[in-house]
């Protein structure tokens, strides 16, 4: 297992995202296409933010496909979905312009784009709300475990600081962004996303000397990672197990970092 799934794949991230430190990110392996988009738009009249809207509405295009019970194509769009949404981040870093705002922002149209997948799979598969609601909560709370461990490998190396582990000091607006959407966009996350960060920072030990079994176990659970196996999932045609996968194996690999954290 370790010299396979966790450690034989992946890209293996040098500068950039995690400044000089090497790991194994699983989710990672859209990144170099990602950074190529970036550098083809960098002297392009787009901003980071219309990149961010782009990726949002490719999700929603998803969901309608879904709904529409084309699930294969639906699938496949996550995919280059993920691979889009590395780009804002990429340009942002070729641009030497990072941004509060842009962080907030992907991470609630990252979340809005969930609800709307995740709502069509319920139409299409039959889940009760209960379930529904169960399969939001739980990928929430596995992407806010990737982000921990990905935000502590970058403050262990020279990578981006934008994120931050603890998001509940309002930050001070970059001179290119003004300081009310910032408030306004800081506020919004405190209220629908600080609560999963602090239950999961509770749950979590001091973690392993090197963190890269748990940045390399939770990177299994970025959405990098996830649209690849969903749209296995949706080509082998067991698109239904994706209660098992999101609750079964994803909730497990979250509790073993969980545990690895403490010992």
């Amino acid at each position: 297992m370790r010299d396979g799934l966790f450690f034989g794949t992946g890209v293996f991230v040098g500068v950039k995202k995690y400044g000089d430190i090497n790991v194994v990110d699983l989710s990672e392996w859209g990144r170099p296409l990602g950074r190529a988009g970036a550098r083809f738009l960098n002297d392009k009249p787009v901003s980071v933010l219309q990149v961010t809207h782009l990726h949002l509405l490719l999700a929603l295009v998803c969901a309608f496909l879904i709904f529409q019970e084309r699930i294969v194509l639906a699938c496949f769009l996550l995919i280059l979905k993920g691979i889009i949404d590395a780009v804002d981040g990429e340009l942002a870093r070729i641009r030497e312009r990072p941004s509060h705002v842009g962080r907030y922002w992907d991470t609630i149209a990252d979340t809005i784009g969930l609800v709307a997948v995740m709502w069509a799979f319920a139409s299409v598969l039959d889940w009760s709300p209960l379930l529904l609601c169960g399969m939001v909560l739980a990928t929430l709370f596995q992407y806010s475990l990737f982000n921990r461990y990905s935000v502590l490998m970058r403050m262990k190396g020279t990578g981006d600081f934008t994120s931050r582990v603890d998001e509940r000091e309002r930050p001070v607006a970059h001179p290119w962004e003004q300081q009310a959407t910032v408030n306004a966009l800081h506020t919004v996350y405190i209220v629908l996303f600080s609560w999963q960060d602090s239950l999961i920072a509770r749950c979590s030990g001091k973690g392993s000397s090197t963190l890269r079994f748990e940045l390399t176990v939770s990177s299994f659970l970025g959405f990098g990672m996830q649209s690849l196996v969903i749209f296995g999932l949706a080509l082998s045609g067991g698109v239904e197990h994706l209660p098992a996968l999101v609750l079964g194996l994803n909730n497990g690999l979250m509790v073993l970092v969980l545990v690895r954290s403490w010992l």
